[in-house]
């Protein structure tokens, strides 16, 4: 840790730093999303799914309001690394160096999580809910018009879940890392963690028993990973923890011999005067 505990301002004022170059960086990124927005969406409308739709504007303000969602989606993608890594320069002060170091190289994990949850929703999920969809308005006999913004927001609903709940390794394997989660603790409330997991799957997919098996299956893998990446994590915590105490000890020794001997001396010194 560092030598000296910030006080109470100088974390404030470290705060607004952090947040002042997030900041900038996330208009920077809007301003780069803006320009990437349009083929983004093209590569959308002119997928496999939204082929076979007609996408319709049903308000003059639609197509402007999916352009800044896109643009707004890819600013945040495109900053999430700078954004955890100025999270990481804030709280490191508090950290041992081994513990620094150890942190820092999850922030290019957590974006490919991210990118890898986001990408399985969209390429895997996606395509099988709007197959259900369809199915169903076909057996009801029901013509659907889609609104481009109502597309999009549902496609994004589904997508960006994802990838935040594919961060669970990355999150648990740092808690770990700082002693702060027991990966015992995962393992002893698993079955609850699965009723939260299938509780998540209900919302995420079609209300079918298919649809909550492709969610659900994918988050207890995750879960699992997490569980064993943790454990790995714990047991460097502990190591670190142990060499620091190592280390604790044998300063505390050379510290008392040093006292016994300038005690011995001093004593040499009265004698001879």
């Amino acid at each position: 840790m560092n030598p000296r505990e910030l006080t109470v301002t100088e974390h404030l004022v470290e705060l607004r730093k952090r947040l002042l170059i997030c900041a900038v960086f996330f208009v920077i990124a809007l301003i780069v999303g803006f320009y990437l927005a349009e083929p983004i969406i093209k590569y959308i409308q002119y997928s496999k799914e939204a082929e076979q739709l007609t996408l319709n504007a049903f308000k003059v303000t639609d197509p402007l309001v999916v352009y800044l969602q896109v643009t707004v989606i890819i600013a945040f993608v495109l900053s999430s690394p700078l954004l955890l890594h100025q999270i990481w320069l804030f709280i490191t002060p508090g950290l041992h160096e081994t513990e620094r170091k150890a942190t820092l190289k999850y922030i290019p994990y957590s974006f490919i999580l991210f990118i890898a949850g986001a990408s399985f929703s969209y390429y895997v999920l996606f395509p099988y809910v709007m197959h259900f969809m369809m199915g169903l308005s076909a057996d009801l006999e029901i013509q659907q018009t889609i609104g481009i913004n109502e597309y999009f927001s549902f496609l994004f609903r589904l997508v960006m879940p994802f990838g935040i709940v594919f961060q669970l390794p990355v999150v648990t394997l740092f808690l770990a890392r700082l002693g702060i989660l027991n990966p015992e603790l995962m393992v002893k409330f698993r079955k609850y963690a699965y009723f939260v997991l299938v509780v998540i799957a209900v919302f995420l997919a079609p209300p079918d028993f298919i649809s909550n098996v492709i969610v659900a299956i994918p988050l207890f893998l995750i879960y699992e990973i997490s569980i064993i990446i943790a454990r790995r994590g714990y047991r460097k915590f502990l190591q670190a923890e142990a060499m620091l105490l190592e280390e604790e000890r044998i300063a505390a020794e050379r510290e008392q011999v040093e006292r016994l001997l300038a005690e011995q001396k001093r004593q040499i010194e009265e004698m001879n005067d």
